[in-house]
């Protein structure tokens, strides 16, 4: 299954631009964004391949941690990894159009 896996590093000093495109550049082969501009700290959002949610976890955090060892950014610790499955991610879109859709020819009391 496909998972969206955001990451997040925090720090001591605030994230360049020209670092963030650093690791915009280094993530992009992994299907991902890049965060962390003006913050004190960095961010990715990558797309992984993964039996569970623990399991995508683990694969982006050695992606991520690769990644960001390929720019001049300091190997901060990541404080936050957020996963979102591929199915729960099309699952809250069709809840969202239904609930919009719902709404949009609902009849006020008679």
């Amino acid at each position: 299954m496909r998972y969206s896996v955001s990451l997040e590093a925090e720090g001591d000093r605030e994230v360049t631009l020209e670092e963030v495109v650093e690791l915009a550049d280094a993530v992009a082969r992994l299907g991902g964004i890049a965060s962390g501009f003006g913050t004190f700290g960095y961010g990715a959002q990558i797309i992984v391949e993964a039996d569970n949610s623990d399991a995508a976890v683990d694969i982006a955090l050695e992606q991520f941690a690769a990644a960001v060892a390929s720019t001049s950014l300091p190997a901060w610790p990541v404080a936050r990894a957020e996963t979102i499955a591929e199915d729960e991610d099309y699952a809250d879109l069709d809840a969202e159009q239904l609930t919009s859709g719902g709404s949009a020819g609902a009849q006020g009391p008679e």
